[in-house]
């Protein structure tokens, strides 16, 4: 039998303390990491490489959803929470299982053995990090913030701090406080979950917080600047130029 490297993630020490009970009576287990947070179940993804996370929804600095899009699709999950209102969410991102806490320990064994199966079969463990960020968020509700993997390191950028994004191929790039930070996502389904009277798709490659424009300025015939508050310059294309003057 192959054994099976899992990560139990849980903000909650008994609720690891019970899963590590119940994986300890398992055959072909090895426990690799422990995580209280979000920030070391990254970490441990990127330095153990476990094939399955237990993982907790609602945790402190990130929660679930966040640790699965940045952990990418090569690892597969089970959902184990005390809350049931998710369970949509997490089929949507393909996690093998959904365990309601408090489970039993054969409940357990039958999502381990599901994972055993999904990972013999080389079925995708899970969606892509833009597909990810779409299913774990409802539709009209606005980012707050943009979590943003660099290794092992972890990047929370506020909204309000963003300056504005750039696309580059299948990365966006962050740009904020004078740090660029990438991301493995497509610009249009990060701007599906900004507010559009604050984030403005002013070039096909430019999405920028209007907090932070001083000034637009012509530089020729039909093509213009937008000048930010820092002096940095970005391109502005004619349907972008129309949809400033909606906002402004």
């Amino acid at each position: 039998m192959t054994v099976l490297r899992i990560a139990i993630v849980d903000d909650e020490s008994p609720a690891r303390m019970v899963l590590r009970e119940y994986l300890e009576q398992e055959h072909g287990i090895a426990i690799v990491a422990e995580c209280a947070n979000g920030f070391d179940a990254v970490k441990a993804v990127a330095e153990k490489k476990p094939d399955l996370l237990i993982l907790d929804v609602q945790m402190p600095k990130l929660d679930g959803f966040e640790v699965l899009e940045l952990v990418g699709r090569d690892t597969a999950v089970i959902f184990a929470t005390a809350y049931d209102e998710y369970a949509l969410k997490a089929f949507d991102v393909h996690a093998v299982d959904y365990l309601l806490k408090p489970f039993s320990r054969e409940r357990l064994h039958e999502a381990i053995e599901r994972a055993r199966q999904r990972l013999a079969n080389g079925e995708r463990t899970s969606t892509s990090a833009s597909e990810l960020s779409a299913a774990g968020r409802p539709a009209g509700v606005r980012l707050s913030r943009i979590v943003i993997r660099d290794g092992a390191d972890v990047h929370v950028v506020p909204i309000d701090r963003v300056d504005y994004i750039e696309a580059q191929d299948d990365y966006i790039a962050v740009h904020t406080g004078g740090r660029t930070l990438l991301k493995d996502q497509t610009m249009t389904t990060l701007e599906a979950h900004l507010d559009p009277r604050r984030f403005v798709r002013i070039h096909r490659s430019f999405l920028l917080n209007l907090d932070r424009l001083a000034r637009l300025e012509t530089t020729g015939k039909d093509t213009r600047t937008a000048v930010l508050r820092d002096g940095r310059e970005l391109p502005v294309s004619r349907t972008g130029y129309a949809r400033l003057q909606e906002l402004l």
